[in-house]
């Protein structure tokens, strides 16, 4: 299954595995993508610019990894990568022009981001969490609309902006589960939205009326499930929570107990790979067809949590597995503050594995989508 093998591969990297060997899914409809206008001559120079807002995200980080491969179609590229934090010393490899930026602050955005007129594709892949939904709504459309204000009027030779947002869509935010009626899957794009508060859909608005502003500019939406990829800054990154929960129960002895409910346990799920959605997310920009228009995206196989936790048991040489019911976020943030205190939660390292362990919420609400 291949969200066991992406678990099995981010435990166990390969010396070889590197994202500038990587093949392009969809190889054979990207003939419109290969077919690039002659790039202007000397040195440096690109076809397109990506301005990637969220770059040390999940999919922001594969992103800034692909992008600046030579067999990435629309390229060369140049990058650019805005984050709210001070660039991380895990991200410094990365070839991308880093800029520090905290978009809710419209003054800030168009100071730090009006010499970027060389834009051409912006990849929107941040979001802010608040306490309440209306608070989300909020706060993410704030932060979307002073990015495109900022960037939009100085880009001269802006074509696209991808917008990624979730399965959410259909579904409805976490705090309404079970409060109104959502839709049964499969999930397709041209579903009506749901009558209920969700960012996702203030987004989308926001991009709608800003796009609008400027002829000839695209725009793309890209709705994963539940992603697996890397990053120690992300709220959703399950990954890396599984494998620093499965580290705390091991050094207490403990079986790994898996967070959520016994349906989410024993339900079928599915996953998004970042690199997946990524490259999504990029043939979305170049390729004529796929412009105007929303996707779902994930890695097209299924699988049970039930099954996944016996191979991230097996992986930290923890023999117990079980199951708990009726656990909610509350529960698991009182579990994670001893487990983190009981590994030195004290250290420098404390902040990351805050925010690793944290993302362990999602697992309680992942299964009931599937």
């Amino acid at each position: 299954m291949i969200a066991i093998c992406l678990l099995l591969l981010f435990l166990n990297p390969p010396l070889c595995l590197s994202k500038t060997n990587m093949s392009w899914w969809w190889a054979g409809d990207l003939s419109a993508a290969w077919k690039k206008p002659e790039a202007p001559g000397g040195e440096g120079s690109y076809q397109s610019v990506a301005l990637i807002v969220g770059v040390t995200g999940i999919v922001g980080n594969s992103l800034a990894e692909i992008l600046p491969s030579p067999d990435t179609p629309g390229g060369p590229w140049k990058v650019y990568g805005v984050a709210r934090r001070p660039r991380p010393n895990w991200h410094e490899n990365c070839p991308v022009e880093y800029i520090q930026c905290d978009i809710s602050d419209l003054a800030q955005a168009k100071s730090k981001l009006s010499q970027l007129t060389d834009v051409t594709h912006i990849f929107y892949v941040t979001w802010a969490s608040r306490s309440n939904e209306a608070e989300n709504c909020k706060i993410n459309g704030l932060m979307f609309r002073n990015l495109l204000q900022a960037v939009v009027p100085i880009a001269t030779n802006l074509r696209h902006v991808c917008l990624q947002t979730g399965t959410k869509n259909y579904i409805g935010p976490f705090e309404s589960f079970y409060n109104f009626e959502s839709h049964e899957p499969p999930y397709s794009e041209d579903l009506p939205r749901l009558k209920v508060d969700n960012f996702y859909y203030t987004l989308e608005d926001v991009m709608f009326e800003e796009v609008a502003k400027k002829e000839g500019v695209t725009w793309s939406v890209h709705r994963p499930d539940i992603i697996f990829g890397f990053s120690p800054y992300s709220l959703m990154n399950i990954i890396v929570t599984l494998s620093v929960y499965a580290a705390i129960c091991k050094h207490e002895g403990a079986p790994l107990m898996f967070p959520g409910s016994k349906e989410a346990w024993n339900c079928y799920a599915i996953a998004s790979d970042a690199d997946l959605v990524a490259e999504q997310e990029i043939w979305a920009c170049v390729e004529p067809n796929a412009q105007n228009q929303a996707f779902n995206i994930h890695d097209g196989d299924y699988f049970k949590w039930k099954h996944l936790w016996k191979v991230l048991a097996a992986q930290f040489g923890i023999e117990r597995v079980r199951v708990r019911s009726g656990r909610g976020k509350s529960d698991l943030g009182r579990e994670d503050e001893r487990q983190r205190a009981s590994l030195g939660g004290d250290s420098e390292e404390e902040p990351a594995v805050s925010y690793q362990v944290r993302a362990g919420w999602g697992l309680v609400v992942c299964g009931y989508h599937a």
